[in-house]
């Protein structure tokens, strides 16, 4: 049964519909685009498993992440408005796989913001001191801390995009500093001391299971370039400010990926990184080293603003998805409601944090893993359902390539054949990779049943909001066009 109704994102928002205010100029995107891409919490968990990971930092930003770039300018350009990843999936093969896009977007960011949340308290115990550095897997300080923040972050962006965005701009501005250090000290120490890096360090192990998870876990790391493209309406100018900023947040997240992980290989054992804390571990090491200790506890209060820029960004930026769906009658229609005073999408943004926040609860009530562990599983599953998005999107230029008449956007016929094609294979990949797991994963039963049921869940109860409010939409057009 078919429920596919067309009803343009940009009429829902601009022809009587709430308004969003358009506060985002080219350099809080080129800030919100390092914030969203580069996030110094998922370096850790990729360069525990050595040296062959900056090889596959190195395929994923030329077969992924260059794609993802000209998938996002080619498609905002073609269809510019609020939604993104959802709006383009809809226009190039319909409702229903603009929703499921949207919905996997979305879904998975609530397994991700929670991942941020106890990569915060991660790090933050650091700038407390030494002796509060236990209280990171403590379960009980964990929880408490984890919604303490998200709390604070709905708040500020319910307040609005005006003044969310310099969370986003601080996050910015804390991970580049946070990042100079890191390379920084790494490039002293190396100068200084050397390295025990060898060669041997980079090729690919004989037992190359735990190494497989990484690569999903780094095309999940490159995502973030449509962040952006999300929130459309909310964009000056967006035909001028986006491609410009696309390019400078692009470039700049790929160098400090592969600068973050070749230090944290030099500065610690592979065997010795821990998945919350690697980047504060090689920090302490590295200023021991030189004769700075005294910079860890300022390292760790900036890399603290960062990870909570990331977890607004993505909160902020995320909750834009259900919003459009309960505009386009997908989702209950309350979801599209703008707050009377801010201007902002309150009620899915307070959807999105109860959802995260009951996802933390069962995970450290309802199960024995640790915090470490936690953080994985909810991070393997997060990669799922965000690249499921991107199937959409190279796909989208595959299908608009192929069109006989070819009608130009931005790109050439033959750019948009290799951006999709590559982009298209190595999502499909990391999405296969992402199920096998880490080594911080102690039951592998357990792991496949999350990863599994998980996926199955999510994707049906997609289905489920789609054909039961996509009947009520018909209904409801059909009695309009009757005049009943």
């Amino acid at each position: 049964m078919s429920t596919e109704v067309s009803v343009p994102l940009a009429t829902a928002t601009n022809a009587g519909g709430p308004h969003l205010r358009r506060v985002l100029g080219r350099w809080d995107l080129v800030l919100l685009f390092v914030v969203a891409v580069f996030n110094l919490n998922v370096v850790p968990s990729i360069a525990a498993n050595g040296g062959v990971t900056v090889w596959l930092w190195l395929i994923s930003l030329v077969l992924f992440f260059w794609p993802q770039g000209i998938a996002v300018i080619e498609l905002a350009h073609r269809f510019p408005g609020e939604g993104g990843v959802y709006l383009w999936a809809k226009e190039v093969f319909g409702d229903f796989h603009g929703f499921l896009s949207g919905w996997c977007y979305w879904t998975n960011n609530m397994m991700y913001v929670p991942t941020v949340m106890l990569y915060f308290v991660g790090v933050s115990v650091y700038a407390l001191g030494a002796s509060h550095e236990s209280l990171a897997d403590n379960k009980a300080f964990a929880l408490t801390s984890s919604l303490v923040l998200l709390i604070i972050l709905v708040v500020m962006n319910i307040v609005g995009l005006g003044v969310g965005k310099w969370i986003n701009n601080l996050g910015a501005i804390g991970t580049g500093i946070a990042a100079a250090v890191l390379i920084g000290l790494g490039l002293v120490v190396w100068l200084r001391f050397g390295t025990t890096v060898t060669s041997a360090d980079f090729a690919i192990p004989a037992n190359p299971r735990f190494v497989l998870n990484s690569f999903g876990v780094i095309c999940f790391g490159l995502v973030g370039l449509e962040l952006a493209s999300v929130m459309g309406d909310e964009i000056e100018a967006p035909e001028k400010t986006l491609p410009g900023a696309v390019a400078w947040g692009g470039v700049l997240s790929g160098l400090l990926y592969i600068g973050a992980t070749l230090t944290l290989l030099i500065a610690v054992s592979k065997n010795d990184i821990s998945v919350l804390q690697g980047i504060v571990q090689a920090v302490r090491h590295m200023a021991v080293r030189v004769g700075v200790p005294w910079l860890v506890a300022p390292f760790a209060f900036l890399l603290s603003l960062s990870i909570a820029g990331i977890g607004s960004a993505w909160l902020g930026g995320s909750a834009r998805i259900p919003f459009v769906a309960g505009l386009d009658s997908y989702m209950p229609a309350w979801l599209g409601k703008i707050h009377p005073k801010y201007g902002t999408p309150y009620a899915a943004l307070i959807v999105h944090a109860t959802v995260s926040m009951i996802l933390v609860i069962v995970n450290f009530s309802f199960t024995s893993a640790g915090v470490q562990e936690t953080f994985q599983k909810l991070l393997s599953l997060a990669v799922v359902l965000q690249l499921v998005p991107f199937i959409y999107m190279f796909g989208a230029l595959l299908k608009m390539a192929l069109q006989t008449p070819f009608v130009r956007g931005r790109y050439s016929r033959t750019t948009l054949l290799l951006a999709g094609a590559s982009g298209l294979i190595t999502t499909v990949l990391g999405i296969a990779l992402a199920f096998f797991p880490a080594q911080q994963i102690t039951s592998l039963r357990s792991y496949e049943l999350w990863m599994g049921g998980g996926t199955l869940f999510f994707i049906g109860l997609a289905a489920f909001f789609f054909f039961v409010y996509g009947r009520r939409k018909t209904a409801r057009l059909a009695a309009a066009a009757s005049g009943v």
